[in-house]
C-alpha cells in the first residue's frame, strides 16, 4: 500500500520528466505517482504514455478536464488534494525538473510523522555539484541540518502533511495566479504548521527545466520581465 500521493505536473520537457519518474519508482517506499500533463505536445503526450507502464506511475492529461491554457497548476493541486485526503495520505509535489534520490521521500515522511504541528517539508535543491542553487540560495552556507522557516517554500519537492490538508482546502486558491509556492507556505504558518527545509535531504534540481522560457530570467532578463508583467505570465 502506498504511504504517500506523489504528483508531477508536466508541460513538455519529457527527458527531464522521465528523469523524475525514474527517481520517484527507485524510491525506497512505496509511492502513488500521478504525472498531471498539462496540455504538453502530441510528442511529449505519446511518450508519456509509451513509458508509464514501464517505469510506472499514473498519467492523467488535463485536456480530458478542462479547456483553461497552460498552466493549470490550481486544477492540479485541487485534484491532488482531493485524492490525498479520500485516501487519508499525505501529499508530496515532486517537479519535472527535480530528481529524488531513494532515500529522499522516506526521509520527508519520517521527519513529518515525528513533528509537531507539520504542515510543508521541502527539500533543499542543489545542483550537479551538489551545491545549493535556486530557489533554495537564500539558504546557502547554513550548517544546520534541518530549518524552521517561515518563509517561502519551493514546491520542487514538497510534502503536504494530512493535517493541513484537512485545514486549507485548495478550492480556495486565487484564480489569479499561476503558482502557489508563496500563498500556501504562508498559509500553513497562518494556521499555526511549521514549514521546515530539510538540507540533509536534497535533491537535483535543473532550474526550469520544465519552463523553459523561465531561463530568460537569467540570459535576458529584459525578455524575462516583459513576458512576465505585460504578457502576464509567471504570476506568483
Amino acid at each position: 500500500m502506498a504511504e504517500v500521493i506523489v504528483i508531477t505536473p508536466v508541460k513538455n520537457s519529457l527527458e527531464t520528466t522521465l528523469d523524475t519518474a525514474r527517481a520517484i519508482s527507485a524510491s525506497s517506499v512505496r509511492v502513488n505517482h500521478i504525472i498531471f500533463n498539462d496540455f504538453s505536445t502530441e510528442e511529449t503526450k505519446a511518450g508519456l504514455e509509451q513509458s508509464q507502464t514501464e517505469i510506472g506511475y499514473g498519467l492523467v492529461h488535463l485536456e480530458q478536464h478542462t479547456d483553461h491554457p497552460s498552466p493549470n497548476y490550481k486544477l492540479v493541486l485541487q485534484m491532488a488534494q482531493k485524492k490525498a485526503k479520500e485516501e487519508r495520505l499525505p501529499l508530496l509535489v515532486i517537479e519535472s525538473d527535480v530528481v529524488v534520490k531513494p532515500e529522499t521521500i522516506k526521509d520527508l515522511l519520517e521527519f513529518q510523522k515525528n513533528t509537531i504541528k507539520s504542515g510543508l517539508v521541502g527539500s533543499v535543491t542543489v545542483d550537479e555539484n551538489g551545491m545549493v542553487n535556486f530557489p533554495y540560495l537564500k539558504f546557502k552556507g547554513v550548517k544546520e541540518p534541518v530549518i524552521d522557516t517561515s518563509r517561502s517554500l519551493s514546491f520542487c519537492c514538497t510534502l503536504f502533511s494530512t493535517a493541513f490538508l484537512e485545514a486549507y482546502d485548495f478550492m480556495g486558491l486565487d484564480e489569479a495566479k499561476d503558482w502557489y509556492d508563496t500563498f500556501i507556505s504562508k498559509k500553513s504558518v497562518e494556521l499555526g504548521f511549521k514549514n521546515h527545509v530539510l538540507m540533509n535531504a536534497p535533491v537535483w534540481h535543473r532550474p526550469h527545466a520544465s519552463r523553459p522560457w523561465k531561463q530568460l530570467k537569467y540570459s535576458n532578463p529584459l525578455k524575462y520581465y516583459f513576458l512576465k508583467f505585460w504578457k502576464g505570465m509567471d504570476k506568483i
